[in-house]
């Protein structure tokens, strides 16, 4: 497993988060997404719209997303 991101690459970012389920609802200045959970409730995710974002931002939405850094990480090595 690679160390976390410190500048990723925005578009590998999105496609990390949607292989944790993930779906793009809006763009603008802004990227909004969201998950269906299997309990009927949603989870909401709002990330700048850079063609970079910084390892402090990405640590900041997946803890209020609730994603763990490991899935997170194993998501984005994927991509």
């Amino acid at each position: 497993m690679t160390s976390f991101p410190s500048d990723a690459p925005l578009e590998q970012v999105i496609r990390a988060f949607e292989r944790l389920g993930f779906r793009e609802v809006r763009r603008g200045n802004h990227i909004s997404m969201i998950r269906d959970n299997a309990d009927g409730t949603h989870t909401p995710l709002t990330m700048p719209s850079h063609r970079r974002i910084k390892g402090s931002t990405l640590r900041t939405i997946l803890t209020q997303a609730r994603i763990s850094r490991d899935d997170f990480l194993n998501a984005f090595d994927a991509s």
